[in-house]
């Protein structure tokens, strides 16, 4: 046998830089070296692990902790990066048994971050939200800005008229018996390249909230009043508004093309509310204008720019926007809509925002002409779209610089709200004794759905007035959009009814609703709501019952009357004691029997009735037998009438 010849041996490196792996270079010895080095590599990891065992772990790392006055175990679990049965169990030890879900207060937390070696950083919960009364803009930053005007006045005074003659648009045909239902906001521009912004404000006393919210975001205050009707109640209340708000006013004495208008009544009535125009030696600026036929409106917009000047009105575009929500609603086809009018800064598409309780990215900007605009400035009115929810009206909007601090002040703003609806303990005796005696009246409950959220504030402010001692409106729910099956729903556990104010409910809602027998009543009047709503409280209280005494008499004797117990011997002193009325028996004013007359007799003849100054007897149904000289008989009658709120 002719020996193999000797392989020649090469190096691990030779074997690297070789080239190519062949079929047979595979299936010799690589296979080997291949198990060996990770064998290796293996006794390599436990000698390291076994080091790093007899060093012992690596140093714990020390956390700057931040909590707030009050926070839950496993929020602060989290922020100490530490599992929360440890803190579960340290606060066991501690003394006190909590949950992870459970809140503690500041001491407590320190407690536990010290223990686990951590530094505490305190907050207070008000450092999260944003004040932003603290940031002034410098002098040199501010830019001239057009003025934000607000139309007050009564109901069909023509404020609406007067809007559209300005903006030379049809707005009033649109509304239901004659009255602004919403708050809308338009910018007009005028021939020398300036703008206006006005705010519509509806005249219905239910609306004196929205009015007074428009007051408080304006530069200056149109008063409108009709020339032939002068000043009204909500005239006088928007007076008080501007007032209470510090804005400049000027007022519009409109419908003056009507033959019976008088101008200088109304100047004169001005007077007894402290409101002097210049005619009358005072500094408040009048014009007289006719909407219908368009005069005055010039000296109108000259009078607002000369107002506008004096005031140097002015705002910093160039930071992030600052703006007060108008007007909410929740959209079909968009999702929660808000119109905001831009206080400062500029509002961009793609800004992350907070407003009041809600956070959200601008996905849209839509102007009061309905064009999509990429930004808007000081004082312009947008329609923003992109948040989580509906905002409530006069909520304000501020830009932050990202989603995760928009969220956290929201989350903090509606945890404040939300604490404020559940603590509203009686602070003292008398407010725990009216608390009782609120809830012994009866309760009629109600549901509330409108188109924007101004609406529902006004209604369910209109609803609470109507409440008496005996019966109380309560709204279990309101909320803006149509009427849908929760709704629906809730309405037919509580027996309430559903308002429907420029709503109507979906197919399924009124399905459900036929079956429950939940009553769907739909308005676009805001009084004819609360009249229907005062008579349907009235119904359920039911007819009220009105007494009156017919005839009073005197017992002076008292004998036995066979089977019928005992008789009375009575003398009439006034009205007419009547067989057929009920009657009542009182002794020292208290009533010791009440039901009705068996037999009445003068001498031996039955009688149905007996005059004053004559004498009678008398016996009672259910054998009363109590009867003591000296005791009174009235008689009375019940008249049921219907009950008024």
């Amino acid at each position: 046998k002719r020996p193999e010849p000797a392989r020649p041996t090469r190096s691990r490196e030779d074997r690297r830089h070789s080239g190519k792996l062949t079929v047979s270079r595979a299936l010799s010895d690589e296979d080997d070296s291949r198990a060996r080095s990770l064998a290796a590599l293996r006794r390599a990891r436990e000698k390291e692990k076994r080091h790093h065992m007899e060093v012992g772990p690596s140093a714990k790392q020390v956390r700057d902790v931040v909590v707030p006055e009050s926070i839950t175990v496993q929020e602060l679990a989290n922020r100490m990066a530490e599992r929360g049965a440890d803190l579960v169990k340290a606060l066991f030890k501690m003394g006190s048994p909590v949950t992870l879900t459970q809140t503690i207060d500041q001491d407590t937390a320190e407690l536990l971050v010290t223990e686990f070696g951590h530094r505490i950083k305190r907050v207070s919960e008000s450092d999260i939200d944003i004040d932003s009364s603290i940031d002034v803009d410098a002098p040199e930053s501010l830019q001239p800005r057009p003025p934000v005007v607000t139309i007050m006045g009564h109901v069909d005074h023509g404020k609406t008229s007067l809007l559209d003659a300005i903006r030379g648009a049809d707005v009033v045909a649109h509304e239901a018996g004659g009255i602004t239902q919403h708050i809308g906001a338009y910018q007009v521009s005028l021939p020398d390249k300036s703008k206006i912004t006005f705010l519509d404000t509806p005249g219905h006393e239910a609306f004196s909230e929205m009015r007074a919210r428009g007051a408080n975001v304006t530069d200056i205050v149109i008063l409108v009043v009709a020339a032939d009707d002068g000043l009204r109640p909500q005239t006088i209340e928007a007076i008080n508004h501007t007032k209470a708000a510090g804005v400049p006013m000027i007022v519009a004495i409109n419908k003056i093309d009507k033959p019976e208008a008088n101008a200088q009544r109304v100047r004169e009535r001005l007077l007894e509310h402290d409101v002097q125009v210049e005619e009358m030696g005072g500094e408040t600026q009048d014009v007289e204008v006719s909407a219908t036929k368009k005069t005055g409106l010039d000296q109108l917009i000259e009078k607002i720019q000369l107002q506008a000047e004096l005031l140097e009105l002015k705002a910093n575009p160039d930071r992030d926007a600052e703006g007060t929500v108008i007007e909410a609603k929740l959209d079909k086809g968009r999702g929660p809509v808000a119109t905001v009018l831009v206080t400062r800064g500029t509002l961009k598409v793609g800004d992350v925002f907070v407003v009041g309780a809600e956070s959200g990215k601008v996905r849209a900007l839509v102007d009061d002409k309905g064009r999509q605009i990429k930004e808007a400035g000081p004082s312009m009115p947008v329609e923003i779209l992109g948040m989580t929810g509906v905002p409530q009206a006069a909520d304000p909007l501020q830009v932050v610089e990202n989603e995760a601090r928009a969220r956290e002040v929201a989350a903090y703003r509606a945890g404040v709200i939300q604490q404020k609806r559940t603590t509203n303990a009686p602070a003292s005796l008398d407010s725990m004794f009216s608390a009782l005696k609120e809830k012994q009246a009866i309760e009629y409950p109600l549901v509330v759905k409108a188109d924007t959220q101004g609406t529902v504030e006004a209604i369910v402010g209109a609803i609470n007035k109507i409440s008496t001692d005996l019966i109380k409106a309560r709204v279990l729910h309101s909320g803006v959009g149509g009427i849908t099956e929760s709704d629906v729903t809730l309405a037919g556990a509580s027996g309430a009814p559903i308002i429907g104010f420029n709503v109507r409910a979906n197919a399924k809602a009124r399905e459900i609703a036929d079956r429950q027998k939940v009553a769907l009543k739909y308005y676009d009047v805001i009084y004819e709501l609360t009249d229907e709503i005062r008579a349907g409280m009235a119904g359920e209280l039911g007819p009220e019952a009105f007494e009156t005494v017919v005839g009073r008499a005197e017992i002076r004797e008292v004998f036995s009357a066979g089977k019928h117990g005992k008789a009375a011997g009575l003398l009439v002193t006034e009205g007419v004691i009547r067989k057929a009325l009920k009657a009542r028996i009182t002794r020292d004013d208290v009533i010791i029997y009440s039901g009705e007359i068996a037999s009445l007799r003068r001498f031996k003849d039955d009688v149905p009735e007996v005059r004053a100054g004559l004498e009678c007897g008398v016996t009672f149904s259910q054998n009363f037998i109590d009867i003591k000289p000296g005791d009174f008989l009235e008689t009375f009658e019940v008249e049921l009438r219907e009950r008024t709120l």
